[in-house]
């Protein structure tokens, strides 16, 4: 399975590594969300704005989560997150999802090792490659 993702050209100017994915509605629709694809990420976390969208109720209030950037209050949310795989396929993880509830604590939404821990990360900037490999899809290292 290989998950491909891109160099996406950020408000901020910055380059940052994205994973387009969709994240289940408490309507029942599919909300189309942007993912920075971090590696350091315990866990995905969707920005305020993105839980403003689905309109879910959270099963947890009042966490905290802390990062680089402080502490954030922020809830749990229990959806479904899917992605896009080779050649059009979906790909979905159910779970249990944290949210911020503040819009300044977090631009983007963040994909964790949650997700991550599933698959090989290659987030190459000179290579200009994202993605999420695999079963099938492998990779290799070489000297040149």
């Amino acid at each position: 399975m290989r998950i491909d993702g891109e160099w996406l050209l950020c408000d901020d100017g910055i380059v940052r590594p994205v994973i387009r994915g969709e994240i289940l509605a408490g309507d029942g629709t599919w909300q189309r969300a942007e993912f920075l694809v971090d590696t350091g990420a315990d866990r995905t976390v969707f920005s305020a704005a993105v839980l403003a969208a689905l309109r879910l109720q959270p099963v947890v209030t009042q966490a905290r989560l802390g990062g680089v950037g402080g502490v954030a209050d922020s809830v749990v949310v229990e959806t479904q997150v899917r992605l896009t795989r080779e050649e059009a396929g979906k790909v979905v993880f159910r779970g249990q999802y944290a949210a911020v509830t503040e819009l300044e604590a977090l631009d983007m939404s963040v994909l964790g090792r949650d997700i991550t821990g599933l698959f090989a990360v290659i987030v190459d900037g000179p290579g200009s490659v994202v993605c999420l490999l695999r079963q099938q899809h492998q990779y290799t290292i070489k000297q040149s």
